[in-house]
């Protein structure tokens, strides 16, 4: 309707007098300056998302450097590239998407695959979650994050953790912003040659921007996953980082994206070589309390490297074991 005025009215004016040619010159302005706002709106293809995106794509279009629409998106891909990374493994199994929404701001896209030929369960999911924080602290909180858990069936690939987030806080004029995350490997029996290549991956990731990160989110993943009363770490570590804001938010941001984008990568290629590799049957199953695992056994070299985190990159050459 907007377009159809403005026709009109620049049809009236091209009639009007020679006298008025500079309200024509003038109106003749105004009308390109529009052409040009409506044609500036970055278009939004969602054909590839596991659901609509919970911020409108109205208000995304019309703000495509707005850092907030750019995680949105970031994190919408990803969510849809993981997904069907992980059905392709499956037979048939596929993710169930719920996209919900919060009273106070914002909303998700949970993303749940269950009972799979490889995935026991998988969940993948995003928040997308604005609101007002308490009086006494600030008065706008901001938040765009994707997390996901991977469990398979088989004790012999590994579980996968990641999660990558974008916050912002406003107070009065003043906005402040930050980012954080990682991606982290738990086995359940150790494979060096998993560990390594699923280190590597994400230390290539992080060299891209700054030969520091790696060692440092390095040791903040294996400090962060300590289990002080045990004397073990969740798992073989990754990365993590939090409250990341320089050198500037464009660079943070290029550093997160590569670092999602390094997660199929880094975890996939386990996956595949040990879907065939079957433990042997166990007259009995059961948990014991305070276990201590036989010398030398699968379980005693993965508690090993739980205990004492290992220089996964130096260390890459020593000799594979499953």
């Amino acid at each position: 309707m907007l377009f159809k005025i403005m026709i009109q009215n620049c049809s009236i004016i091209y009639y009007q007098k020679r006298h008025e040619l500079a309200k024509l010159r003038k109106y003749g302005t105004v009308f390109t300056g529009a052409l040009a706002f409506f044609s500036s709106k970055k278009t939004i293809v969602t054909k590839d998302f596991k659901a609509l995106p919970i911020t409108s794509l109205e208000k995304l279009s019309s703000n495509p450097e707005d850092m907030k629409t750019k995680m949105e998106l970031m994190i919408l891909r990803v969510q849809s590239e993981f997904c069907k990374a992980l059905e392709i493994e499956e037979e048939s199994a596929k993710f169930v998407v719920d996209r919900w929404e919060r009273k106070e701001g914002g909303g998700g896209i949970t993303c749940v695959l269950q009972d799979g030929k490889v995935f026991e369960k998988a969940g993948v999911n995003i928040s997308i979650v604005s609101g007002n924080l308490p009086p006494g602290a600030v008065a706008q909180m901001r938040s765009r994050g994707i997390s996901a858990v991977i469990h398979p069936v088989n004790p012999m690939v590994p579980t996968i953790h990641f999660n990558y987030r974008y916050f912002e806080v406003k107070s009065g004029d003043e906005v402040q912003w930050w980012f954080g995350g990682g991606t982290d490997l738990t086995p359940y029996y150790l494979n060096r040659a998993d560990a390594v290549h699923f280190h590597k991956t994400l230390k290539d990731a992080c060299d891209k921007h700054d030969k520091n990160y790696y060692p440092t989110f390095k040791k903040w993943c294996d400090d962060y996953f300590n289990i002080p009363h045990r004397g073990e770490r969740r798992g073989v570590g990754g990365i993590f980082f939090d409250d990341l804001d320089t050198p500037n938010q464009e660079a943070c941001f290029a550093f997160v994206k590569d670092c999602a984008n390094a997660v199929i990568p880094s975890y996939i290629p386990l996956e595949v070589p040990n879907l065939d590799y079957t433990l042997p049957e166990l007259d009995t199953k059961r948990w014991e309390y305070m276990h201590t695992p036989a010398e030398n056994s699968l379980e005693s070299k993965l508690l090993e490297v739980l205990r004492n985190p290992m220089d996964w990159i130096n260390d890459s050459d020593e000799d594979e074991q499953k």
